[in-house]
Protein backbone atom coordinates (compact mmCIF):
# COMPACT_ATOMS: atom_id res chain seq x y z
CA UNK A 1 0.00 0.00 0.00
CA UNK A 2 2.57 2.26 1.01
CA UNK A 3 4.55 1.73 -2.49
CA UNK A 4 1.14 1.92 -4.75
CA UNK A 5 1.18 5.80 -2.80
CA UNK A 6 4.57 7.08 -3.56
CA UNK A 7 4.51 5.51 -7.15
CA UNK A 8 0.55 7.68 -7.40
CA UNK A 9 2.65 11.01 -6.33
CA UNK A 10 5.58 10.64 -8.45
CA UNK A 11 3.51 9.96 -11.81
CA UNK A 12 1.15 13.10 -10.44
CA UNK A 13 4.58 15.38 -10.60
CA UNK A 14 5.20 14.77 -13.79
CA UNK A 15 2.17 14.55 -15.57
CA UNK A 16 1.70 17.87 -17.51
CA UNK A 17 -1.57 18.20 -16.97
CA UNK A 18 -0.99 18.36 -13.48
CA UNK A 19 1.99 21.29 -13.75
CA UNK A 20 -1.04 23.32 -14.61
CA UNK A 21 -3.06 22.36 -11.85
CA UNK A 22 -0.99 22.74 -9.01
CA UNK A 23 -0.54 26.64 -9.52
CA UNK A 24 -4.46 26.90 -10.41
CA UNK A 25 -5.10 25.30 -7.05
CA UNK A 26 -2.83 27.55 -4.98
CA UNK A 27 -5.06 30.83 -6.51
CA UNK A 28 -8.08 29.08 -5.59
CA UNK A 29 -6.54 28.63 -2.23
CA UNK A 30 -5.90 32.20 -2.10
CA UNK A 31 -8.97 33.15 -3.33
CA UNK A 32 -11.35 31.33 -0.51
CA UNK A 33 -8.57 32.00 2.52
CA UNK A 34 -9.42 36.40 1.39
CA UNK A 35 -13.13 35.83 1.11
CA UNK A 36 -12.56 33.89 4.78
CA UNK A 37 -10.77 36.44 5.91
CA UNK A 38 -13.04 39.12 4.63
CA UNK A 39 -15.81 37.38 6.57
CA UNK A 40 -14.28 36.90 9.65
CA UNK A 41 -13.24 40.32 9.93
CA UNK A 42 -17.26 42.12 8.92
CA UNK A 43 -17.90 39.54 11.96
CA UNK A 44 -16.19 40.71 14.70
CA UNK A 45 -16.97 44.09 13.81
CA UNK A 46 -20.17 43.50 15.00
CA UNK A 47 -19.87 42.32 17.97
CA UNK A 48 -20.69 45.51 20.32
CA UNK A 49 -24.70 46.31 19.07
CA UNK A 50 -27.85 44.24 19.06
CA UNK A 51 -29.45 45.34 15.98
CA UNK A 52 -33.09 45.30 14.61
CA UNK A 53 -33.94 42.22 12.14
CA UNK A 54 -34.59 43.57 8.78
CA UNK A 55 -38.45 43.19 7.72
CA UNK A 56 -39.42 39.63 9.33
CA UNK A 57 -36.25 37.98 9.76
CA UNK A 58 -36.07 36.97 13.19
CA UNK A 59 -32.89 36.60 15.19
CA UNK A 60 -31.25 33.45 15.29
CA UNK A 61 -29.53 33.37 19.20
CA UNK A 62 -29.65 35.31 22.08
CA UNK A 63 -27.00 37.50 20.72
CA UNK A 64 -28.10 37.43 17.13
CA UNK A 65 -26.82 40.61 14.56
CA UNK A 66 -28.44 41.71 11.78
CA UNK A 67 -26.06 43.08 9.07
CA UNK A 68 -25.05 47.13 9.69
CA UNK A 69 -25.33 49.00 7.43
CA UNK A 70 -23.67 52.46 6.53
CA UNK A 71 -24.84 55.02 8.84
CA UNK A 72 -24.57 59.23 8.28
CA UNK A 73 -21.77 60.78 10.37
CA UNK A 74 -23.66 63.57 11.16
CA UNK A 75 -27.57 63.96 12.10
CA UNK A 76 -29.64 66.59 13.57
CA UNK A 77 -30.73 65.04 16.94
CA UNK A 78 -33.38 66.33 19.51
CA UNK A 79 -32.98 66.25 23.28
CA UNK A 80 -36.65 65.77 23.27
CA UNK A 81 -37.70 66.23 26.83
CA UNK A 82 -35.85 63.04 27.70
CA UNK A 83 -34.14 62.63 31.18
CA UNK A 84 -30.43 64.23 31.22
CA UNK A 85 -27.67 64.75 33.90
CA UNK A 86 -25.03 67.06 33.61
CA UNK A 87 -25.28 71.02 33.28
CA UNK A 88 -27.64 72.41 31.05
CA UNK A 89 -24.89 74.89 29.76
CA UNK A 90 -22.11 72.14 29.25
CA UNK A 91 -19.88 72.84 25.63
CA UNK A 92 -20.85 69.18 24.94
CA UNK A 93 -24.22 66.94 24.80
CA UNK A 94 -24.50 63.21 24.40
CA UNK A 95 -27.77 61.59 23.71
CA UNK A 96 -27.17 57.71 24.46
CA UNK A 97 -30.15 55.57 22.86
CA UNK A 98 -30.37 52.22 24.46
CA UNK A 99 -32.36 49.58 25.27
CA UNK A 100 -32.66 48.03 28.87
CA UNK A 101 -32.51 44.37 27.88
CA UNK A 102 -29.66 45.34 25.55
CA UNK A 103 -26.46 43.36 26.80
CA UNK A 104 -23.98 45.51 25.14
CA UNK A 105 -25.90 48.09 26.38
CA UNK A 106 -24.97 46.92 30.08
CA UNK A 107 -21.80 46.21 28.95
CA UNK A 108 -21.14 49.87 27.93
CA UNK A 109 -23.16 50.82 31.29
CA UNK A 110 -20.56 48.41 33.31
CA UNK A 111 -17.21 49.41 31.51
CA UNK A 112 -17.55 52.73 30.44
CA UNK A 113 -20.68 54.94 31.90
CA UNK A 114 -19.27 55.12 35.17
CA UNK A 115 -15.83 57.07 33.88
CA UNK A 116 -17.79 59.08 31.49
CA UNK A 117 -20.11 60.44 34.74
CA UNK A 118 -16.83 61.23 36.71
CA UNK A 119 -14.54 62.79 33.73
CA UNK A 120 -17.23 64.87 32.08
CA UNK A 121 -20.76 65.15 33.37
CA UNK A 122 -19.63 65.35 36.93
CA UNK A 123 -16.83 67.62 35.46
CA UNK A 124 -19.92 70.38 33.83
CA UNK A 125 -18.61 69.50 30.27
CA UNK A 126 -21.13 66.78 29.09
CA UNK A 127 -24.64 66.97 29.08
CA UNK A 128 -25.95 63.30 28.68
CA UNK A 129 -29.51 62.60 27.53
CA UNK A 130 -31.34 58.76 27.68
CA UNK A 131 -33.48 58.11 25.03
CA UNK A 132 -34.97 54.68 24.89
CA UNK A 133 -34.42 52.21 21.27
CA UNK A 134 -36.58 49.16 22.99
CA UNK A 135 -36.10 46.29 20.01
CA UNK A 136 -38.65 44.04 19.71
CA UNK A 137 -36.77 40.76 20.40
CA UNK A 138 -36.61 41.94 23.52
CA UNK A 139 -39.89 42.46 24.72
CA UNK A 140 -42.27 43.13 26.15
CA UNK A 141 -39.70 43.57 28.91
CA UNK A 142 -37.46 45.71 27.37
CA UNK A 143 -40.40 48.24 26.99
CA UNK A 144 -41.76 47.59 30.46
CA UNK A 145 -38.32 48.76 31.86
CA UNK A 146 -38.35 52.34 30.01
CA UNK A 147 -41.70 52.85 31.28
CA UNK A 148 -41.13 51.51 34.65
CA UNK A 149 -37.90 54.32 34.85
CA UNK A 150 -39.94 56.80 33.29
CA UNK A 151 -42.77 56.37 36.09
CA UNK A 152 -39.69 56.29 38.68
CA UNK A 153 -38.89 60.14 37.28
CA UNK A 154 -42.80 60.88 37.60
CA UNK A 155 -42.33 60.83 41.31
CA UNK A 156 -39.09 62.83 41.20
CA UNK A 157 -36.56 64.37 38.71
CA UNK A 158 -34.11 63.56 36.27
CA UNK A 159 -32.01 62.14 39.02
CA UNK A 160 -34.64 60.08 40.18
CA UNK A 161 -34.69 58.45 36.96
CA UNK A 162 -30.99 57.75 36.70
CA UNK A 163 -30.93 55.83 40.06
CA UNK A 164 -33.47 53.44 38.61
CA UNK A 165 -31.65 53.32 35.05
CA UNK A 166 -28.83 51.95 37.60
CA UNK A 167 -30.87 49.73 39.18
CA UNK A 168 -32.26 48.00 35.80
CA UNK A 169 -28.53 47.78 34.43
CA UNK A 170 -26.93 46.41 37.84
CA UNK A 171 -29.90 43.80 37.84
CA UNK A 172 -30.68 42.94 34.58
CA UNK A 173 -28.99 39.62 32.83
CA UNK A 174 -30.41 41.09 29.63
CA UNK A 175 -31.33 39.25 26.39
CA UNK A 176 -35.36 39.99 27.22
CA UNK A 177 -35.77 37.32 29.90
CA UNK A 178 -33.20 39.48 32.69
CA UNK A 179 -35.42 39.55 35.47
CA UNK A 180 -39.61 38.92 36.35
CA UNK A 181 -41.42 42.45 35.96
CA UNK A 182 -42.18 42.02 39.90
CA UNK A 183 -38.38 43.27 40.43
CA UNK A 184 -39.31 46.57 38.41
CA UNK A 185 -41.65 46.99 41.78
CA UNK A 186 -38.89 46.04 44.13
CA UNK A 187 -36.59 48.70 42.61
CA UNK A 188 -39.30 51.64 43.61
CA UNK A 189 -40.10 50.61 46.33
CA UNK A 190 -36.04 50.40 47.22
CA UNK A 191 -36.02 53.53 46.06
CA UNK A 192 -38.20 55.34 48.46
CA UNK A 193 -40.96 55.85 45.43
CA UNK A 194 -44.91 55.34 46.36
CA UNK A 195 -45.46 52.09 45.54
CA UNK A 196 -48.75 52.03 44.64
CA UNK A 197 -48.80 55.20 42.46
CA UNK A 198 -45.90 53.36 40.17
CA UNK A 199 -47.80 50.25 39.99
CA UNK A 200 -50.37 52.20 38.79
CA UNK A 201 -48.30 54.15 36.37
CA UNK A 202 -46.35 50.89 35.09
CA UNK A 203 -49.73 48.79 34.70
CA UNK A 204 -51.45 51.60 32.54
CA UNK A 205 -48.32 51.78 30.34
CA UNK A 206 -48.78 55.69 31.17
CA UNK A 207 -45.29 56.55 29.23
CA UNK A 208 -45.32 53.88 26.56
CA UNK A 209 -46.44 56.49 24.00
CA UNK A 210 -43.49 58.56 25.03
CA UNK A 211 -40.73 55.18 24.52
CA UNK A 212 -42.36 54.99 21.10
CA UNK A 213 -41.83 58.24 20.23
CA UNK A 214 -38.15 57.78 20.96
CA UNK A 215 -38.19 54.67 19.11
CA UNK A 216 -39.16 56.49 16.10
CA UNK A 217 -37.14 59.33 16.50
CA UNK A 218 -34.24 56.73 16.69
CA UNK A 219 -35.28 55.37 13.45
CA UNK A 220 -35.58 58.12 12.01
CA UNK A 221 -31.23 59.08 12.76
CA UNK A 222 -30.84 56.07 11.44
CA UNK A 223 -29.97 54.22 14.61
CA UNK A 224 -31.05 50.50 13.92
CA UNK A 225 -28.73 49.41 17.14
CA UNK A 226 -28.13 49.80 20.50
CA UNK A 227 -26.38 51.25 22.04
CA UNK A 228 -26.51 54.08 19.44
CA UNK A 229 -24.86 57.63 20.76
CA UNK A 230 -24.85 61.18 19.03
CA UNK A 231 -22.41 63.33 20.40
CA UNK A 232 -22.33 66.92 19.66
CA UNK A 233 -22.19 71.10 20.71
CA UNK A 234 -24.61 71.73 22.61
CA UNK A 235 -27.13 74.53 21.44
CA UNK A 236 -29.91 76.34 22.64
CA UNK A 237 -32.16 75.16 20.96
CA UNK A 238 -32.67 71.33 21.80
CA UNK A 239 -31.59 70.25 18.51
CA UNK A 240 -27.80 69.77 17.59
CA UNK A 241 -25.85 68.04 15.05
CA UNK A 242 -24.48 64.57 16.30
CA UNK A 243 -22.02 62.44 15.19
CA UNK A 244 -22.65 58.67 15.53
CA UNK A 245 -20.94 56.16 17.49
CA UNK A 246 -22.86 53.27 17.40
CA UNK A 247 -21.75 49.85 20.01
CA UNK A 248 -20.54 49.08 23.21
CA UNK A 249 -17.71 51.55 22.81
CA UNK A 250 -14.44 51.04 25.25
CA UNK A 251 -14.03 54.84 27.19
CA UNK A 252 -11.25 55.85 25.07
CA UNK A 253 -13.27 55.69 22.00
CA UNK A 254 -15.96 57.86 23.39
CA UNK A 255 -13.50 59.95 25.22
CA UNK A 256 -11.65 60.84 21.87
CA UNK A 257 -15.11 62.19 20.26
CA UNK A 258 -16.45 64.05 23.06
CA UNK A 259 -12.74 65.60 23.56
CA UNK A 260 -12.97 66.35 19.46
CA UNK A 261 -16.08 68.65 20.51
CA UNK A 262 -14.19 70.25 23.96
CA UNK A 263 -11.68 71.80 21.88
Amino acid sequence: MNEDTTNTQQTTATSPNNALGVPIAIIITGVLISVALFFGLNGANSNNTTTTPSNNQAPQGNNAQAPQQEQPTNVLVSVDDDPAIGDTNAPVVMVDFSDYECPFCKRYFTQSFAQIKSDYIDTGRLRYVYRDLPLSFHDPLATQEAIAANCAREQGDDETYFKYHDEIFNKTNSNGNGMPKSELYTIAKDLGLDANKFKQCLDSEKYKDEVQNDLADAQKYGATGTPTFFIGKNTDSGEFEGEMVVGAQPYAVIKAVIDKYLE
